[in-house]
């Protein structure tokens, strides 16, 4: 009954956005008013997101049951959205009740679609891993037609879109898929795993490609730390970030402070780790800079109390590091662009890793017959390639087919916010308070 009056309201009330170009100097401006509910949020921000809009400002409030939002959001050459037929998509998009469709946890069934066969991925990482990968579907006839890798912490994660070489379409001869399961599985379990290596064949469709990759490192407990090492036992060169808990006594948040290096899809992979976790965000601020990002959130649980413990601050805070270090574009951008073909992954990947270079996360695309894959990669002690290697590895495959797009060096770590107890970025929003409701619990980083 109270689903349906839930959806009730929702109907008398459809989501309002206004998008507006005048009010802020260089970013366009939208504004999203709804009936608050659970993951709407996550929702309203995967839209945009899924858009490849850049999210410089934000402020949120969904207190009393209703949502409000207002977003700064720019293009990924740093224009504001102009152009009309994009304005309009874009609020079709958020105001449609189907784009806010009821968030998905949980299990995965075995269901290829109609076009490809999603397989899920997790393991321990390791130098030559995908390049194994590849090499089992090749042999196993299996033409990967879209993909996305992330490494965190020692441990690999993979959601890829196969076909059959034959047909062109999903596989769905229930001998060949279990054949294709136990074999990705020796593959992922190595020689010394320690963990269990998993391989499941997903629905399409269900879930955001990137909020199920979070999903299955986060089941993987990729957010702790193993001695503070990555692939192969090497130190993890890169900077964290800082994340700060405090408690809003007064009322009854907890409130969350990070600092992180920007970069595209960070409030999404917040938000999606937040919800994902069952916390709801009261009220937020976001803002970026040229290099440093800036979010503050109050929080409580979907139970309505703040967090209570020492041991859940602290899984909360190390699963918001895992959230920002996930996506991170650690070491050298190489971009594939050449004819599409059975194989040609495989082969790729197999010079990679002949010519020692590690596959830190990798996007792999098709759109026209054209295969289009963006490898981040680095030395396998984790440090920058050597120059000589790249140029020697371009010659092999083709300078005009593979690409430098540029190096992520790593920079400084963000520094801890100075000189106070309460929130840096919206310390105002109860300013009238006294500073003794704040009760700092602990910073992380």
């Amino acid at each position: 009954m109270d689903d349906e009056y839930a959806k009730l309201i929702r109907r008398m009330n459809p989501p309002r956005v206004v998008i507006d170009n005048n009010a802020c100097e260089d970013a366009t401006v939208i504004q999203v008013d709804s009936v608050n509910r659970h993951g709407i949020l996550l929702e309203v921000v995967q839209v945009l997101t899924d858009m490849n809009l850049v999210i410089t400002k934000a402020y949120i409030s969904s207190d009393a049951g209703w949502f409000m939002d207002v977003f700064n959001v720019i293009d990924h050459d740093g224009n504001k959205i102009t152009d009309k037929e994009d304005i309009d998509y874009i609020q079709r998009r958020l105001e449609s009740n189907a784009s806010f469709a009821p968030s998905l946890r949980g299990s995965v069934g075995v269901m290829p679609s109609e076009e490809y066969t999603s397989i899920e991925l997790s393991g321990t990482d390791r130098p030559g891993l995908l390049s194994e990968v590849c090499a089992v579907l090749s042999d196993l006839g299996c033409n990967v037609v879209n993909a996305e890798i992330w490494t965190h912490n020692a441990r690999a994660a993979a959601v890829v879109h196969v076909t059959d070489e034959s047909t062109g379409c999903a596989i769905k001869d229930p001998t060949r898929l279990t054949t294709i399961k136990d074999l990705l599985c020796n593959v992922l379990r190595g020689d010394d795993d320690l963990k269990t290596a998993n391989m499941k064949l997903s629905p399409p469709g269900v879930t955001n490609r990137g909020r199920r990759l979070h999903q299955i490192m986060f089941a993987d407990r990729d957010y702790e730390r193993v001695g503070g090492t990555g692939v192969g036992g090497v130190e993890n060169k890169s900077p964290r970030p800082h994340v700060t808990l405090f408690d809003c006594i007064q009322k009854e948040y907890t409130v969350i402070t990070m600092r992180s290096k920007d970069r595209p899809k960070l409030l999404f992979d917040i938000v999606c780790t937040l919800t994902d976790m069952q916390y709801i965000v009261f009220h937020g601020v976001v803002k970026t800079g040229r290099m440093e990002a800036y979010q503050e959130f109050f929080i409580r649980h979907v139970d309505g109390l703040p967090i209570s413990s020492e041991a859940e601050r602290e899984r909360v805070a190390q699963c918001l590091e895992a959230a920002i270090e996930r996506r991170a574009s650690e070491g050298m951008e190489l971009e594939l662009c050449t004819e599409d073909r059975v194989g040609l992954l495989s082969d790729i990947t197999k010079i990679f890793r002949e010519n020692s270079l590690c596959i830190k996360r990798a996007e792999i695309s098709t759109k026209g017959g054209k295969a289009i894959d963006t490898f981040y990669v680095t030395d396998v002690t984790g440090n920058a390639v050597d120059p000589k290697i790249i140029d020697s590895i371009c010659r092999q495959i083709g300078h005009t087919i593979l690409k430098v797009k540029k190096h992520n060096s790593n920079t400084s770590p963000p520094k801890a916010p100075q000189g106070t107890t309460m929130g840096f970025l919206f310390g105002n929003l109860f300013k009238a308070r006294s500073f003794q409701n704040f009760k700092l619990i602990r910073s992380y980083s």
